[in-house]
C-alpha cells in the first residue's frame, strides 16, 4: 500500500466480506532483501508497524504473520476435528480387514517342525470343515441347498420318489405271465397256481431295485467330492501342490469307501431276491388276493348279479373260496373244474375218432389188405416256438400274479427305500467323517514331504509383504488418529512469539534466518521498483 492509507476497512471486512476474514501482512521490501535483513527482524518491524499506526488499534487479531499461522492452523484443525471420526471409522474398517488377510496369509515358517505343525493345523481344519459342511453347521446359504441337505434331497426327493414312481408289472406282459405259469407246471400241467411263476417274476423285480440303489451310491460320492473341494479353499490357495495332493488322497479315500458302499446294496438286493417272505404281515395274499382279481377279471353284469354279504364276500365265490382257505399262499386257488373237464372230453373224443378209425380201417384191411398205409392218421410236428393259450381262467390267474407282485414288490421297496440311505450313510458319509482325517495324516504327514507340501507361489510371497507393509502403515497411522486430540489442545492454547521468532514450532533443517532461512528470497522474487510492503 502507498503511504498515507490504510487496511482497516479491508481487515474489517467493509469492502469485501469473506467467510474467514483476512490477516495483515508486511513483506520484507527490496531493501531489506539488499541488506540481508532477518527474518526476526522483518517480524519484530511488521509487529511495531501495526502497534504504531491508529488505524490498527483493536486489529491485533487479524494483523501479522504469527496471526495468520494461528488462523491457518485453527481453520486446519477444525477441518480435521470435523473429518476425525469417519476418518478413524474407515481405517479402522481397512485395518481389521488387512489384519484379517495378513492372519490368513501367516508367517513364513521355515523350519521342519514348524512345518509340521502349520501341516496339522491344516489337515486338522480341512476335517472340521468336512463334517461341519456335511451336518449343515458351517455357513448356511439362504439361496440354495448345499452340503448335508444335498445328500438328504438325493435320498428321499430323487431315490426315494424315483422307487415310488416304478409300476412293478409295467415290463412284465400277460403273456410272459401266462407262460411262466405253464412252464411251471409241467408236463402234467397244475391243477392250482404254483407259487413258481410268483416268485421267478418278483425276483425280476426286485433285481431291477439294484441299478438305482447303485446310482443313488454314486450321487452321495459326486457331492461329498463337492464338498471336500469347498473345504479351506482360500488357506490351501497358498500351497498348491498341497492342495492339488489332498485332492487326490480325499478322492481316494472316497473310492475306498464308495466300494464296500456298493458291496453291501448289491448284498441287501441279492437278500431279498434270495428269499421271498410270503409270510409278511403286509402281504396280500390267499383268499383276498383271489377276491381281488374276481372283481378285475369279471364283467361288470356277472360281478352286478352276485349277492354280497354285509362284510363283501360275494356268494357265488364263496363256495370255492371256503374250500381254499386252508391253502398256504403257494396254492392261491384250483384251477376251473370245467376247464379240466372241457380238456378230459377232448381227449375222450380224440380217443373214440382214434378207436373208430382204427376199427374202420380194421374192417377195410380185411376186405383190402392192399389199403393199409393209407389209414395212418399223421400229427403236425409242434412249432419250434409255442405260445400259451388264453382262456378266461388264464385271466384270472394273471390278475392274481400281478396283485401278488405288486403286494410283494411295495414291501421290499419300502425295505429298500430304507436300507439303502443306511448303507450309504454308514460305509461312505459317516466312515469319511470318523476316518478322513486319520487317513489324511498317514498319507501325508511325512517328513520327507514337508518342504514339497508347505512351499508356497512366489505370488503368495510377494503379497505377504505387502499386506505387512500395509498394516504397518495402518497401524501407524491409528496411533496418529488416536494422539491428535493431545496435538489438538496444544495447538489452542496458542504461539509464543517470544519462544519463536515465527510463533510457529522450529521445523528440524530449517534455519529462523540467514541464506537459508525460510523467509530469505533472492532479489528476482520481487520486482526492484517495489515499493509496498505491506498486503493482506
Amino acid at each position: 500500500m502507498d503511504r498515507g492509507t490504510d487496511a482497516r476497512n479491508f481487515l474489517l471486512g467493509n469492502v469485501i466480506p469473506l467467510k474467514l476474514g483476512y490477516v495483515g501482512l508486511v513483506n520484507r521490501s527490496q531493501e531489506d532483501i539488499n541488506f540481508n535483513r532477518s527474518v526476526k527482524d522483518a517480524l519484530a518491524f511488521e509487529e511495531k508497524f501495526f502497534s504504531t499506526l491508529p488505524a490498527y488499534h483493536g486489529l491485533a487479531h487479524c494483523c501479522g504473520i504469527p496471526q495468520l499461522a494461528k488462523k491457518l492452523n485453527m481453520i486446519l484443525l477444525k477441518h480435521i476435528t470435523d473429518m476425525l471420526p469417519g476418518l478413524k471409522t474407515r481405517i479402522n474398517a481397512q485395518l481389521v480387514a488387512v489384519a484379517k488377510e495378513h492372519a490368513a496369509y501367516g508367517d513364513t515358517v521355515e523350519s521342519a517342525a514348524g512345518q509340521g505343525v502349520k501341516l496339522l493345523n491344516i489337515l486338522r481344519k480341512y476335517c472340521e470343515a468336512f463334517s461341519s459342511m456335511v451336518e449343515g453347521k458351517n455357513r448356511v446359504s439362504t439361496d440354495k441347498l448345499s452340503g448335508g441337505a444335498r445328500i438328504h434331497y438325493i435320498f428321499q426327493s430323487i431315490f426315494v420318489k424315483s422307487l415310488e414312481e416304478v409300476d412293478p408289472c409295467k415290463s412284465i406282459t400277460d403273456e410272459d405271465i401266462r407262460t411262466t405259469i405253464q412252464n411251471s407246471g409241467g408236463p402234467k400241467g397244475a391243477m392250482f397256481l404254483p407259487e413258481v411263476p410268483f416268485e421267478i417274476l418278483v425276483r425280476k423285480q426286485i433285481g431291477r431295485l439294484l441299478d438305482p440303489s447303485l446310482q443313488c451310491a454314486q450321487f452321495i460320492y459326486d457331492e461329498l467330492i463337492k464338498i471336500s473341494h469347498g473345504c479351506l479353499t482360500s488357506e490351501l490357495q497358498k500351497f498348491p501342490i498341497l492342495k492339488k495332493r489332498m485332492s487326490e488322497v480325499v478322492s481316494s479315500f472316497l473310492r475306498d469307501g464308495l466300494r464296500p458302499a456298493e458291496t453291501m446294496i448289491t448284498h441287501i438286493i441279492e437278500m431279498e431276491m434270495d428269499y421271498i417272505n410270503t409270510s409278511h404281515p403286509s402281504f396280500v395274499g390267499g383268499t383276498k388276493v383271489v377276491e381281488l382279481a374276481k372283481h378285475e377279471v369279471l364283467p361288470p353284469k356277472t360281478s352286478a348279479s352276485l349277492s354280497v354279504h354285509k362284510d363283501g364276500t360275494s356268494v357265488g365265490s364263496e363256495i370255492q373260496l371256503t374250500a381254499e382257505r386252508g391253502q398256504k399262499s403257494r396254492a392261491v386257488f384250483a384251477r376251473d373244474a370245467n376247464r379240466r373237464a372241457t380238456s378230459e372230453q377232448g381227449d375222450m373224443d380224440a380217443g373214440t375218432s382214434l378207436t373208430g378209425g382204427s376199427q374202420m380201417g380194421n374192417s377195410q384191411l380185411s376186405g383190402s389188405p392192399s389199403s393199409k398205409l393209407h389209414s395212418i392218421i399223421q400229427l403236425k410236428e409242434p412249432p419250434i416256438t409255442l405260445k400259451p393259450s388264453e382262456t378266461e381262467q388264464d385271466a384270472t390267474e394273471v390278475a392274481i400274479v400281478k396283485l401278488l407282485i405288486k403286494s410283494y414288490y411295495d414291501i421290499v421297496r419300502k425295505s429298500i427305500e430304507d436300507a439303502i440311505p443306511k448303507a450309504v450313510m454308514h460305509f461312505l458319509v459317516n466312515y469319511t467323517k470318523r476316518d478322513l482325517h486319520n487317513f489324511l495324516i498317514r498319507k501325508l504327514y511325512r517328513e520327507n514331504l514337508l518342504n514339497e507340501l508347505m512351499r508356497e507361489t512366489d505370488e503368495v510371497l510377494i503379497r505377504r509383504q505387502r499386506i505387512q507393509e500395509t498394516l504397518e502403515v495402518l497401524e501407524q497411522a491409528h496411533r496418529t488418529l488416536e494422539e491428535f486430540p493431545l496435538e489438538a489442545e496444544k495447538i489452542e492454547k496458542g504461539y509464543d512469539l517470544a519462544g519463536h521468532a515465527t510463533g510457529l514450532p522450529k521445523i528440524h533443517g530449517l534455519g529462523e534466518d540467514g541464506p537459508n532461512g525460510i523467509f530469505t528470497s533472492s532479489p528476482n522474487r520481487y520486482g526492484a521498483h517495489q515499493t509496498s510492503h505491506l498486503v493482506i
